[in-house]
């Protein structure tokens, strides 16, 4: 349980207990959004000097198509179970949810293996920007065959999910995350050496600062779960632990590092709480935002955080290690 006295985790159970009290304490907008830019330019330009090391090879080549391999299957799995225990748009919503990822929960497992002096690809990043398309285009596409629109209409059905697909690999966050890896990679050992005071001193600090605020955000995000099946309510925690299983037997059949591994459980593991939510209020209407977001900002992300990191980097270390 070392890692709950990490300053980062701290400030984000302090984040909670603020919440929680209905303390006055926030973090204005355009100050979160700087953090979140932050923090994926300075993960870009560790996964970019990482990679202008090790190069392209097969291992790495591996670890993608496994990144893109789960994000198909994930919410495909999370929709033949859901549809059982909610409306269909309800679960084609929580499924790509879960289907997606959370790139916060990925940063700080990346601290995590660094503060442990754990080895690890810098291509995980680009794994991470794979795995969060794929689930938006799951639900605008599943979300129409659901409706059963009118032949008429199919044309508009593509053309949507053509500009969904181009919103998403355009999606200004996700850019700063691959343009800042191609800068690293061509900077190298010089452009590591630049950065180190940007990237490298200040970003646990950073991080620290954004995880106080997403602790308040989840706190506010508890109150959207009271009410709910309690069926529902333990896929917030079980899908998680599921996922994450798929993705170490995964990396044990493709022989990825422990390291490598560990991310792409908490990969598998994690759920978005911003890009796929912000698709589903227009693509899905009908779905309850209080339900998926409820469950991905106010259950998984706090028990992945507090949790489910040391358990799966232990988990893939036991295995793989």
């Amino acid at each position: 349980m070392s890692s709950l006295r990490d300053p980062a985790i701290l400030f984000f159970i302090f984040g909670i207990f603020a919440g929680l009290i209905k303390s006055n304490l926030s973090i204005p907008t355009h100050i979160s959004r700087f953090l979140s830019l932050y923090l994926l330019m300075a993960l870009g330009l560790k996964g970019g000097f990482a990679l202008n090391h090790s190069g392209l090879n097969l291992q790495i080549i591996s670890s993608l198509g496994c990144a893109v391999f789960l994000a198909l299957l994930t919410p495909a799995l999370g929709y033949f179970f859901l549809k059982r225990l909610v409306p269909s748009l309800d679960a084609t919503a929580i499924a790509a949810t879960y289907g997606s990822v959370s790139a916060v929960t990925f940063i700080t497992a990346v601290q995590y293996l660094e503060s442990r002096h754990i080895e690890y690809g810098g291509h995980m990043a680009a794994a991470m920007a794979l795995m969060e398309s794929p689930a938006i285009i799951f639900a605008v596409i599943l979300s129409n065959t659901i409706r059963r629109k009118a032949t008429s209409t199919q044309t508009g059905t593509l053309s949507s999910v053509k500009g969904v697909l181009h919103e998403s690999l355009t999606d200004g966050a996700q850019l700063l995350l691959l343009g800042a890896m191609v800068v690293g990679i061509i900077s190298g050992d010089a452009g590591k050496a630049a950065m180190q005071p940007f990237s490298g001193d200040l970003f646990k600090g950073m991080l620290a600062f954004f995880l106080l605020d997403m602790g308040l955000m989840t706190a506010k995000s508890l109150g959207n779960i009271k009410g709910n099946s309690p069926f529902i309510i333990s896929y917030a925690v079980l899908a998680p632990i599921c996922h994450a299983a798929i993705a170490l037997m995964l990396a044990v059949l493709l022989k990825i590092p422990y390291g490598d591994a560990g991310l792409l459980m908490v990969l598998a593991a994690s759920a978005s709480y911003i890009a796929v939510p912000a698709v589903l209020r227009y693509a899905i209407p009908e779905a309850s935002p209080s339900l998926y977001l409820g469950m991905s900002l106010g259950i998984t992300f706090p028990l992945n955080i507090l949790l489910g990191i040391p358990v799966y980097m232990n988990a893939a270390k036991f295995v793989l290690g």
